[in-house]
């Protein structure tokens, strides 16, 4: 019985292409990156924010310039030298989100010999300030004063040494806290050499928060190791050359954005900032040739197109239509061909022959689809695009055909903030669509059973388990999680269910744990929500859905009693027998159910808000399997009863 636990091996493509890649594999810290970096690139443009309200343009020798000196006038500022309360580095929260400035401090702080603690700062204040207390963070940067004074006087309470606005804006003069600028900090920096720390692999670098099933978030702890690991180790699946453009949407305080800037900042690219707001018309100005995305990201650009599409007159429509499905068929006829197909057995030589005459017959129409068609629309894209890395979810299979077609390549990575995040990713040369890719090089997947935890033969579905120099260390000050995350001999467990081909590819398949990851590349816990729903009188149980889906959806069993009154006292029906549970009223009421105990649940955002519901009539129960004896849902049970119609509501 062959398993699936071997490190998968480079393939001398990928040796060669680490090879190639800007080599930083002797250094210590993420701090050493920056003065090499500046060396190697100098006035190359590292960060280009053209939407702030003065545009910011830095260079290599800029970046770094104002990384020692942020990290130097922290120093002087003595905040590494206050006395953490454990051996580990200070914490410095870092609220704020994507700007040269974030960049600055961000490696500002780590360089000063700190970790930073890092969040967006539209989170919610409550969070923000639980992740302050919780991380024993010592001081706190934050975007500017408007973010400050959300915490209105809760800072009072805790010992801060220091609070820095990364905008030039004046202190309150009111206000007692020790606060400074980002310039002032600067400014103190340029004063006094910087005195270098003693950091190596195994270092705290920082802490994320991420969603736990209490609702509470835990502190993720990345080593400079963990991040470094990410920058060694991606060359082998992406290769840019210093002076390529990347555009940058994700946030960077985000595991995968972070990461990913870090990479492409390290290649010596020109890295430019830009938001859904702005996307479109930046593809165009900026013409990138890289970016990392989330798969809502190419639903926003396919749902765009489609709109311009049905605004064309009828006889042009048709027309895109029949290039479109051509291409289809072809492109479906050329993975066969090239045995780049899901399928665990390899096509036999006659099937590979048929699909070769296919791809042969179709190759002129797609051919003419694109000289007529889809090179239009590759324009707007800024026409130089070479590649994307899509993580935070699966991309749905009409996404990738559709950018197949156009010849927008796309390859999916896979991981978790607790793995620094990358653990798979497919590769150009090899693009195996709908599946998470190989592992990158030094990483090691198994597959084993969710309850004896045994190892499964290659191609049998069970839990995906994962170890490498990219694991996190732990969650900050909460053993019992981490433990139960990481194994004694290092297995992450990633609570995630797939599967790995013969030719090592993971494919993955559902979620073990509950969390659903949204295409925005945002993290669920479903558990609270149902919890501030369910206090409606109208609905006696609901399970949330939406993994891989831009909102979440629900099933829910209504209260059939009270729904009874309800219907007779707005004399709809004489009872319940005759109430259509589809009809308008019912499901304006359960819209207005829904939309109320979740606004009104603490912590509420945005992302929390359910889409798209159907009412069952069959009450979860141990009866009919869907839930167990402790009386708890029976998640992937019921997703696979209800399957069709969870699909239905997101058609």
């Amino acid at each position: 019985m062959t398993t699936t636990t071997n490190t998968y091996k480079m393939s001398d493509r990928e040796r060669a292409n680490l090879k190639k890649a800007a080599n930083y594999n002797s250094i210590q810290s993420m701090s050493e990156i920056w003065p090499l970096a500046a060396q190697r690139f100098g006035q190359t443009v590292a960060l280009h924010d053209p939407h702030s309200k003065a545009e910011v343009i830095l260079s290599y020798h800029d970046l770094n310039q104002q990384i020692q000196e942020f990290a130097s006038g922290l120093q002087e500022l003595g905040v590494v030298a206050t006395n953490p309360e454990t051996d580990l580095p200070p914490r410095v929260a870092l609220f704020a989100d994507n700007s040269p400035r974030w960049m600055v401090a961000d490696q500002g702080i780590i360089t000063a010999g700190a970790a930073d603690v890092v969040r967006s700062a539209t989170a919610d204040p409550e969070e923000l300030f639980y992740i302050l207390t919780n991380s024993g963070s010592s001081s706190l940067v934050v975007e500017n004063l408007a973010l400050l004074r959300k915490f209105g006087d809760r800072l009072q309470d805790r010992t801060l040494h220091l609070i820095v606005l990364l905008s030039d804006e004046e202190p309150d003069s009111e206000n007692s806290l020790p606060i400074v600028n980002f310039s002032q900090v600067l400014a103190k920096g340029s004063e006094r050499p910087l005195t270098l720390s003693q950091q190596n692999r195994d270092t705290l670098a920082t802490l994320l928060y991420t969603s736990g099933t209490t609702g509470k978030p835990k502190g993720v702890m990345l080593t400079h190791g963990n991040l470094l690991y990410q920058i060694d180790t991606l060359g082998a699946v992406i290769q840019p050359s210093p002076g390529d453009c990347v555009l940058s949407i994700l946030p960077t305080w985000h595991t995968f954005g972070r990461t990913g800037e870090y990479f492409f900042l390290s290649q010596g690219c020109s890295v430019a900032y830009t938001s859904i707001r702005h996307f479109k018309n930046d593809l165009k100005e900026f013409k990138p040739l890289y970016m990392t995305s989330v798969p809502r990201i190419w639903e926003s650009v396919y749902e765009g197109i489609q709109k311009q599409l049905a605004g064309q007159p009828a006889n042009k429509q048709k027309l895109a239509k029949f290039f479109f499905s051509s291409s289809e068929n072809y492109i479906e006829a050329r993975r066969i061909v090239r045995g780049l197909t899901l399928d665990l057995e390899p096509p036999s030589a006659s099937e590979k022959f048929i699909a070769n005459l296919k791809s042969i017959a179709l190759w002129p129409i797609h051919a003419l689809g694109d000289r007529l068609v889809y090179q239009k629309i590759r324009e707007a894209t800024g026409g130089r695009f070479k590649l994307a890395i899509s993580g935070g979810g699966s991309l749905a299979t009409h996404l990738e055909n559709f950018f197949e077609i156009l010849g927008l390549e796309l390859i999916v990575g896979y991981g978790l903030t607790e793995t620094s995040p990358v653990l798979t990713a497919r590769h150009f040369w090899e693009n195996l669509r709908r599946s998470a890719g190989k592992p990158i090089p030094g990483t090691e997947l198994r597959v084993v059973d969710p309850q004896t935890r045994q190892p499964l033969p290659v191609g049998d579905r069970g839990l995906v388990l994962a170890r490498g120099p990219q694991i996190m260390t732990g969650y900050y000050q909460n053993p019992e999680a981490t433990a139960k995350a990481i194994d004694s001999e290092g297995w992450f467990d990633t609570g995630d269910l797939g599967l790995i081909t013969p030719n090592n590819d993971l494919i993955l398949t559902g979620r073990a744990k509950d969390t659903i990851v949204l295409t925005n590349g945002e993290n669920i816990e479903p558990q609270p929500i149902e919890d501030a729903c369910v206090r409606s009188i109208y609905i006696d149980q609901i399970m949330l859905v939406g993994q891989d889906q831009k909102f979440l959806g629900a099933l829910i069993v209504p209260n059939l009693d009270n729904l009874d009154k309800w219907a007779v006292e707005q004399n709809l029906a004489e009872s319940i027998a005759g109430l259509d549970l589809n009809s308008k009223p019912v499901q304006d009421l359960f819209r207005q159910e829904l939309n109320r105990f979740v606004k009104d649940r603490p912590g509420y955002r945005p992302d929390d808000r359910i889409g798209p519901f159907t009412l069952i009539s069959e009450p979860f129960s141990m009866e009919n399997g869907t839930m167990t004896q402790t009386l708890k849902i029976k998640r992937p049970v019921v997703m696979e009863r209800y399957r069709d119609m969870i699909n239905g509501m997101f058609d």
